[in-house]
């Protein structure tokens, strides 16, 4: 079981005041609570970035009418098939389709993934949103 240990930071007045807006508006309890958020987000990026396995989502929006790139995209899907867990693929409507596949494997083979995906003519958003496997978290 970990320790909580109380710490003081000093802060400019206005900062101080947005940051109380800011966990105000996304609903944290207190201070602390919004700090350790920071604190973990900071951790994972730097995760992400070490090249340890991670874990994450593409999200991608993408015009199916796009000659070939239906075919293209599951192209690239079974070329890293090592690095996919699951997708799921909604009709947005008669031309759009929204699909979010998630990944996990070394930073930098999912980065590439991802990279590919987003480069193929017709698709019109692509994020990968990275999370965490945990274990380098309390």
């Amino acid at each position: 079981m970990s320790s909580i240990v109380r710490f003081g930071v000093s802060l400019d007045k206005k900062l101080l005041d947005d940051f109380d807006k800011l966990i105000q508006r996304k609903g944290y309890k207190n201070r602390s609570e919004a700090i350790r958020d920071l604190i973990r987000e900071s951790l994972v990026e730097e995760e992400w970035e070490s090249g340890t396995e991670i874990i994450g989502c593409i999200t991608i929006v993408y015009d199916h009418h796009v000659r070939k790139l239906s075919e293209e995209l599951l192209k690239i899907q079974h070329d890293h098939y090592l690095n996919m867990l699951s997708t799921l693929h909604l009709h947005l409507d008669h031309h759009n389709c929204l699909e979010v596949i998630v990944v996990k494997g070394k930073s930098n083979e999912v980065k590439s993934f991802s990279d590919i995906i987003s480069g193929q003519r017709g698709v019109k958003f692509s994020k990968l949103t990275a999370a965490t496997t945990g274990r380098l978290l309390v």
